[in-house]
């Protein structure tokens, strides 16, 4: 999925996202001065069962994420449905963790959540303190996306929805997305690639925009 930024490096050196560095540029002045640390921000990256959410937040990190992926095995092929993804090996039984940092006085720390049911019982927890959520979609497994929205818009929080590209499967407009989907006019809908770095990052400016516009306090 092209992004309308570019992954090349730009010319002069600059950082193409604020608050991205080389290993030998000065540090920052909140890197050395407690003071002036940025505000931390927590943000859910939710959706079904292998729609990428564990791929967003690890590419993305400037960490090494914590991933809780463990191998699937027989027990499970009644209760996961492969058949979109049937190169699947693992998957994730708690949660997903990263750090991104977008400017001088924003991080944003990224939880993704295990997508099957039977797990949503841990949904709670990981929302708490949220400004808001990324909805992963796979428009060959809509259906999938309707308890994360349902989960959303019951408790209120800001979030936007993504649909993950993958390859092989067809392209459809954001709108077409958001009508097969009902959502609100108001919540954004895009086009993403779970992959690559600046598509996800796009994806969580995004969602942090949009959650200043609904909680501007």
């Amino acid at each position: 999925m092209d992004s309308v930024v570019s992954d090349a490096a730009p010319v002069g050196g600059t950082p193409l996202v604020a608050g991205f560095t080389e290993p030998d540029e000065d540090l920052r002045s909140w890197q050395t001065d407690r003071t002036r640390a940025p505000i931390a921000t927590k943000i859910v990256v939710a959706g079904g069962f292998g729609v990428g959410k564990t791929t967003l937040v690890t590419a993305v990190s400037e960490i090494t994420p914590l991933q809780t992926e463990a191998l699937m095995t027989e027990a499970s092929e009644e209760t996961d449905d492969l058949t979109a993804t049937p190169g699947k090996l693992t998957t994730t039984v708690a949660m997903d963790f990263g750090r991104i940092t977008l400017d001088d006085d924003l991080v944003l720390y990224l939880f993704g959540t295990p997508g099957q049911q039977r797990f949503w019982f841990m949904w709670d927890d990981l929302v708490r303190g949220a400004i808001g959520a990324v909805v992963l979609a796979d428009t060959r497994r809509l259906k999938d996306c309707f308890p994360a929205l349902d989960y959303f818009e019951s408790c209120g929080l800001p979030y936007v929805v993504a649909v993950n590209h993958f390859d092989g499967s067809d392209r459809f407009d954001p709108e077409d997305v958001r009508e097969a989907l009902t959502i609100p006019a108001h919540i954004p809908v895009m086009i993403m690639d779970a992959r690559r770095r600046i598509s996800a990052i796009e994806t969580l400016l995004a969602l942090v925009g949009h959650a200043l516009d609904e909680t501007p306090e």
